[in-house]
């Protein structure tokens, strides 16, 4: 049973005999591409691919000319535990299936020269591309029999990142620093450091990825605000110091006022206790000039049982 064709594919591949394919890239956008490898992939499962946990390269249509992909149907379980590699991605294990599948494709793509599809980002002026668009998906595996359309399904990393190997991909960009570019569904640019040595990225879900650098038409002005973005952030460092600073000075001289004032109290305290208990138990009466402490009466007077005088 094959897998059904949208309407944009069926006009794409009823077009191209008509018009050149250098004519034709104008015409696709990255959406388009995706949905372009996706049925392809999708077919060769039913054709020749039948094998899980095994890689296979897809045949594309001439209409995207210059795209290659590569395909293979995990377990989920099995990804989770042991992770994948596909081409030029690395995939950790622990990731996290979202909505729950018990089977699923990848398909890893590589754009080529059609990586220009990405230039219409909103945020993607001031940089240009040093490397092709590398693009890994992820896709429900029950759709390929059933022949409906696979819906794309979302990962999450927990353990360890998704990388992109771009050695040998990348052109080479010297005294410029490289970035990873992220293409987001929703039409953004996401910008991070690449590591070892600018040919890796890190991700922590699928998607498209890039090298970038920035543009040399706007290298002067970018260079410029990048440096004043630095200088504010200096500025922002030294406020946020003296204001913590600050700060913990107040903090430190409430507590020391607090210590002194309750010590202060506790003494107060104590000597009211010691004169209370002084005025108690001795009183203070003046003997001519002489201020002494007296002690109040306490014995019972004495006094005779009789009147009758003793006989001695």
């Amino acid at each position: 049973m094959a897998l059904p064709l949208g309407p944009r594919f069926l006009f794409l591949l009823l077009i191209q005999a008509l018009v050149p394919p250098s004519s034709l890239q104008l015409h696709l956008d990255p959406g388009l591409i995706d949905r372009i490898v996706r049925d392809s992939a999708f077919r060769s499962y039913l054709v020749d691919h039948q094998k899980t946990a095994v890689v296979y390269n897809v045949s594309l249509p001439p209409s995207i000319p210059g795209v290659s992909a590569a395909t293979v149907r995990f377990r989920t379980g099995s990804l989770r535990r042991h992770g994948a590699a596909v081409g030029e991605f690395r995939v950790a294990p622990g990731v996290v299936v979202r909505p729950r599948s018990r089977r699923l494709v990848v398909v890893a793509q590589n754009l080529g020269d059609l990586s220009s599809a990405y230039d219409g980002y909103r945020n993607i002026s001031g940089f240009r591309l040093v490397s092709p668009v590398l693009g890994l998906l992820f896709y429900r595996a029950a759709s390929v029999r059933n022949a409906s359309v696979p819906p794309e399904l979302e990962i999450l990393a927990t353990r360890g990142p998704i990388t992109v190997d771009f050695s040998g991909l990348a052109r080479c960009s010297r005294g410029s620093r490289v970035l990873c570019a992220l293409f987001e569904s929703d039409g953004n640019l996401s910008l991070s450091n690449a590591t070892r040595g600018g040919t890796m990225c890190r991700a922590r879900t699928q998607g498209h990825f890039a090298l970038v650098v920035e543009s040399a038409g706007s290298g002067g002005r970018s260079g410029g605000e990048t440096e004043m973005e630095m200088k504010l952030s200096g500025w922002k460092v030294v406020v946020v110091s003296v204001a913590a600073g600050a700060f913990s000075s107040v903090l430190l001289g409430l507590v020391a006022v607090a210590v002194v004032t309750a010590q202060r109290k506790r003494m107060r305290t104590a000597e009211m206790e010691r004169r209370a208990y002084e005025e108690e138990a001795l009183q203070v009466s003046m003997v001519g000039h002489v201020r002494a402490p007296t002690a109040a009466v306490v014995r019972t007077a004495p006094c005779l049982e009789n009147d009758v005088a003793p006989s001695w």
